[in-house]
């Protein structure tokens, strides 16, 4: 575990210590879950800054991950804050712990959701807005080769093993891509995926293949998501497509993943400011993807990065909080 000491804060902490201590009486110790990946950290520290600048907390940062750090909040009431908590399989365990009021769903950090989809390269669409849809990827196959058979076309799906590998393989069925001359190729690893990606589209080359937000990758590259023609069915995405034994696969856009703030109902209680705030605090997918892009090429680790984000995204987070406590955290940068 790692009490928050944040370097940029240092020269206000005079200035503001009478505001701050008795801030701090009524905030007290706040403890905020650090999850394994960039935009959960990004957020963590971000509410680290603050919670402690604007609003008096003594805040801890403690290592986390999606059920080890959900478990230990309902069962134990700690820690206090989960910055981005993707529900999928725990939604059970999380409504239930807000049905007895361990637990409360603050608000939506990914103000999108996680986002899935097939994705080509904005430059395609630039040049021929029908390589938006599935209908008119399928009618220009040609174009997206095959790295080893020229009479194929390819469709880049997940690495084996990955949950989205099952909803690649009922998707293409669906969509009846193997009709119109495309292959699913499967990547090889999240590294290959990433880097088949990065390398078509710095060749200004066709590609078509499955990809998330918010992620450094799609931050870095203007991506375009294929429109299916089908809208969202959100029940046969998950009662069938999702299923390995899906035995009549339809076509649906992906659903939105649920990603939402998780705060304990005693933080909630206790300080009824702060938690005001996480509710408000949530970013676009758009946003997220390009401060992963700049964490990524600037190696930055979430202290640094929140630094970043105070300093560039004003515009933003001046809109999760009272203008007092605004001013506060802007003398502390």
């Amino acid at each position: 575990m790692k009490k928050i000491s944040l370097g940029l804060i240092a020269g206000s902490a005079i200035a503001l210590s009478s505001t701050m201590s008795f801030a701090a009486d009524e905030c007290g110790d706040v403890s905020i879950a650090d999850m394994n990946w960039s935009s959960a950290t990004l957020l963590a520290y971000v509410d680290a800054f603050i919670l402690e600048n604007g609003y008096g907390c003594d805040v801890e940062i403690v290592p986390g991950d999606t059920m080890p750090t959900g478990t230990s909040m309902i069962e134990k009431g700690e820690p206090d804050i989960a910055p981005e908590f993707w529900i999928g399989n725990f939604s059970a365990a999380i409504d239930k712990g807000v049905e007895e009021k361990r637990l409360r769903y603050a608000g939506r950090s990914l103000t999108d959701g996680g986002e899935e989809g097939w994705w080509v390269p904005k430059y395609l669409v630039d040049e021929d807005p029908s390589l938006a849809t599935i209908e008119g990827v399928k009618a220009n196959a040609k174009i997206f080769e095959h790295p080893e058979d020229p009479d194929m076309s390819m469709f880049m799906g997940c690495p084996a093993g990955w949950g989205c590998q099952i909803n690649n393989e009922n998707l293409f069925i669906a969509l009846e891509m193997e009709d119109a001359g495309f292959e699913l190729v499967d990547p090889g690893s999240g590294a290959g995926l990433a880097g088949a990606l990065a390398k078509a589209y710095e060749r200004k080359e066709a590609w078509l293949g499955y990809y998330w937000a918010p992620t450094a990758i799609l931050g870095k590259y203007e991506m375009v998501k294929v429109d299916f023609g089908s809208g969202t069915d959100k029940e046969h995405f998950y009662g069938c497509i999702t299923q390995a034994d899906c035995l009549d696969p339809k076509p649906t856009m992906y659903p939105p993943s649920e990603v939402f703030s998780i705060t304990t109902e005693s933080f909630a209680t206790k300080t009824p400011a702060a938690y005001e705030y996480i509710t408000k605090r949530s970013v676009k997918n758009d946003v997220m993807n390009r401060l992963l892009a700049w964490m990524e090429d600037n190696q930055a680790d979430g202290e640094y990065a929140a630094e970043y984000f105070l300093e560039t995204q004003e515009s933003l987070w001046a809109t999760w909080v009272p203008k007092e406590v605004a001013s506060k955290i802007k003398a502390a940068m």
